[in-house]
């Protein structure tokens, strides 16, 4: 049964793609909701099945070459959990696309093609089998498609500009993959098989080899130095792109093989670990510093993301010294920024919409015009910045946890740990600066004069502000 619904919930968004690509363009929209919603509601069966037969982790085998899986599904706590938010986050973008792809959109007028809404569950679907992918070749394989996607999505509306920042994605993300393709074949040379679980019969010597391949693709595509020049050029695409390709699933795909890789391995080379930790402190520092000159709204937003996934790192890291709880706060990271950060780049596209511009310096007194996004705006900034109650909260309180704990064995620790600090409460300061600048006070000419939001762009909004406080307490009930 959870073989069927895990393979239903992968190949859904597929079949449905090819069908948008070939209804009407007036039926695209809806076809790709429509699909969007099955898959999501494939995951949430998946996670009931799984969580009413005592969440008893399972593999199936679908595919093999003899003995040899080249590829299979993994349902556990991690997968399940990681699989809803990709899925249900295409789907918020699919139904926010309806409302923002069209002639009402002030900045970008135009109406939403065959070809976005296909990409769009394409890129659905490999994300979904990406994260239930029980092999290392099966990973690649998606890894793969997620970057073809991400090269049609970010040069969707064609501009020069734009097909350059397309291509760069695609040529960073694919040499990254060379990461991937070193790591699968050391695996197979070495255990005969592609299969993740293989990884804890190797030694350590041949770990460091796969795990450096694996590290080298993470950093590629969660845009980490020295592999992250694509990702600000990136916000040539349409904002829902911004919001899921680079938010919610492109970026999670490196963190999250990397994590499901320690989870499989068992002991893991504290040097890899040791790598993570201060690369991951370095991205921290330079996200920052490349993100306090920007004024629109989005590049700002692509650096702090950059800056986010390297405390996902930085735990996934914390995690190789045997901590359990830095682990478990990277996952719950991956799982509550992908709310928190979607909500924020669909505010600034709303703002788009409504005003015709994303230039924070051009924006002032939204709160008095459009209320929701004000409200959404503030818990975005700070969820992101880990303020109580919010989600970013209980995502960086059991890092930093983890860390100080894990000090008094490993001094190195401590001015790592440090820096994080310093960089947290200073993305905190930054983003309040932005907030008093742009939420209160009275409308600036553009805010003045915004038109309404379509309810599709609402009502989305909505439920990523929900999400942005309640996504903590569904990571931390599950993963516990």
């Amino acid at each position: 049964m959870n073989e069927n619904i895990a393979l239903a919930t992968i190949l859904l968004p597929f079949a449905g793609a090819i069908l948008t690509a070939c209804l009407p363009q007036q039926m695209a929209k809806w076809s790709c909701t429509f699909f969007a919603l099955l898959a999501t509601l494939g995951t949430v069966l998946l996670a009931y099945i799984y969580l009413s037969g005592g969440k008893i982790d399972v593999t199936f085998d679908l595919i093999h070459y003899g003995d040899m899986a080249l590829f299979g599904l993994t349902i556990d706590r991690i997968s399940t959990l990681i699989v809803f938010a990709v899925v249900f986050l295409g789907l918020l973008v699919s139904i926010y696309s309806t409302g923002y792809l069209t002639l009402g959109n002030r900045e970008h007028p135009h109406e939403g093609t065959n070809r976005y809404y296909a990409l769009l569950l394409v890129f659905i679907g490999a994300m979904a089998g990406l994260v239930l992918s029980s092999t290392l070749l099966g990973q690649l394989f998606f890894f793969e498609i997620t970057g073809g996607c991400s090269w049609g999505l970010i040069g969707y509306y064609q501009s020069q500009k734009s097909l350059r920042s397309a291509l760069k994605a695609l040529l960073v993300t694919h040499v990254a993959a060379i990461g991937l393709y070193l790591a699968a074949a050391v695996l197979l040379v070495n255990t005969g098989t592609f299969a993740l679980t293989a990884l804890a019969q190797l030694d350590n010597t041949t770990k460091i080899i796969v795990f450096g391949g694996i590290l080298f693709a993470a950093w590629g595509k969660s845009a980490q130095l020295p592999l992250h020049i694509w990702l600000p050029d990136a916000m040539e695409a349409p904002t829902p792109v911004s919001a899921y390709l680079h938010a919610a699933s492109m970026v999670k795909v490196g963190v999250y093989i990397f994590a499901r890789a320690i989870y499989s391995a068992g002991d893991v080379p504290q040097i890899i670990g040791t790598v993570g930790m201060i690369m991951a402190v370095i991205t921290l520092i330079y996200g920052f510093f490349m993100y306090l000159p920007q004024k629109d709204m989005k590049r700002l937003l692509a650096y702090s993301t950059i800056t986010q996934l390297s405390y996902i790192f930085f735990a996934l890291s914390l995690a190789i010294y045997g901590s359990k709880l830095a682990f478990e706060g990277g996952i719950a990271y991956i799982f509550n920024h992908a709310f928190a950060k979607s909500l924020f780049f669909l505010v600034a596209g709303a703002l788009s919409y409504s005003c015709g511009t994303r230039m924070l310096p051009k924006l002032k007194g939204i709160m008095g015009k459009m209320p929701l996004l004000g409200v959404g705006f503030c818990v975005a900034a700070l969820a992101i910045t880990g303020v109580p109650p919010f989600n970013g909260f209980f995502s960086k309180f059991p890092i930093f946890a983890a860390g100080f704990s894990l000090s008094h064995e490993h001094w190195l620790l401590i001015p790592l740990l440090v820096l994080a600090l310093l960089e947290s409460v200073a993305s905190f300061g930054w983003f309040l600066y932005w907030f008093g600048q742009t939420v209160p006070g009275k409308p600036s000419e553009a805010v003045a004069s915004a038109k309404p939001l379509p309810l599709a762009m609402q009502g989305v909004l909505v439920i990523l502000v929900f999400m942005s406080v309640c996504s903590s307490f569904i990571a931390v009930a599950w993963l516990g």
